[in-house]
């Protein structure tokens, strides 16, 4: 099958997905219903007589409309990240919570969930802005102290370093956890991830920074190509490796961490997407980045659906579901590759 007729189905298959996250539930609405109302908020045209004296239309507009599309751009959000991360390390396992991106974001909202810290001008997005400040900090951190110790920037040294400052913040956030045992509830919940009670303004706060940080990421397409065939070779064909290294991950964490800093920690996404991308459309990055955003975001979709479906009407994180699935295929993925070598 020619690739433009696999990205036309895939962006069907996200429609669809979409669909599925906004009219199913407790209260089903019909395909038809949603975009009537999507085309009456937005452009004002009449609404269907059946919605005229509806819950639907509420529901649809205030709950699951904002809660689908956050899900479906944090999706894709650490989808491209993955895809980044694991062409810049050269690693299949690799992703943004490799360099403690989400251990940095988990202390930092525990430690506002913990002391109540508040900024005045920020009101509820103080949470969100910590957990990005902290996990962007954390990956800054750790990249900079591998510059250090290998001015080369081998990506040996990138993860194993990494890997330290992980397991070093996880520590003390292991601290903070057990000397704040009135909180361990809350704080338990946002590390497993949940799209619950989320509205259009984390919506619109969110959408600019991954069109702009998938947009930046996409304009590296070429070098990303060129890097795959070896950095040295890279280097002689006019490649600024150590640059283009520094920007990719600082582009791909500043992605991830945004995402998780509104949803809490979500993962095994970054891992999957980019895989499965790479299985259907080859691995031209012209191609790779936005693919992954489309499946990350889709395949988020529907892990959240059934996150508040499935023992319904009960709501379980969907950090659990992406983990029941993204275990035994991060488990295919390392001993495939295992027997391979």
């Amino acid at each position: 099958m020619k690739v433009k007729y696999k990205i036309i189905l895939s962006v069907i298959f996200s429609f669809l997905a979409i669909m599925a996250g906004v009219g199913l539930g407790s209260i089903k609405v019909p395909p038809s219903h949603i975009i009537n109302i999507i085309a009456n908020k937005i452009f004002s045209l009449p609404l269907h007589p059946d919605l005229q004296s509806s819950t639907a239309l509420a529901i649809i507009w205030k709950l699951r409309l904002p809660r689908t599309l956050l899900a479906f751009l944090v999706g894709g959000a650490v989808a491209v990240s993955g895809s980044v991360m694991q062409s810049v390390l050269k690693n299949p396992l690799a992703s943004s919570y490799t360099l403690g991106v989400s251990s940095g974001a988990s202390l930092g909202a525990a430690l506002v969930i913990v002391t109540g810290f508040n900024i005045p001008f920020l009101g509820v997005f103080t949470l969100p802005v910590t957990g990005l400040v902290f996990g962007m900090a954390t990956v800054f951190s750790a990249v900079k102290f591998a510059a250090m110790m290998d001015k080369s920037l081998e990506t040996n040294t990138i993860i194993l370093v990494g890997m330290v400052f992980s397991l070093f913040v996880n520590a003390i956030l292991t601290l903070v956890t057990a000397m704040a045992r009135d909180h361990l509830a809350q704080l338990t919940f946002w590390q497993m991830g949940s799209f619950s009670l989320k509205d259009w303004s984390n919506v619109i706060i969110l959408f600019p920074i991954v069109l702009i940080g998938v947009i930046l990421i996409q304009s590296f397409s070429k070098e990303m190509d060129i890097m795959t065939f070896g950095e040295d070779q890279a280097f002689t064909m006019g490649v600024d490796v150590h640059k283009v290294k520094w920007s990719l991950l600082s582009l791909s964490a500043g992605l991830t961490g945004s995402a998780i800093s509104f949803v809490g920690v979500i993962g095994f996404i970054d891992l999957i997407a980019p895989h499965v991308v790479r299985k259907i459309f080859g691995s031209s990055h012209k191609i790779v980045i936005p693919m992954s955003m489309f499946f990350g975001g889709s395949f988020m979709v529907i892990c959240d659906l059934i996150a508040r479906t499935i023992v319904s009407p009960s709501e379980l994180p969907v950090g659990a579901i992406t983990a029941l699935i993204g275990a035994p295929f991060f488990a295919y993925v390392y001993f495939s590759r295992r027997r391979w070598l």
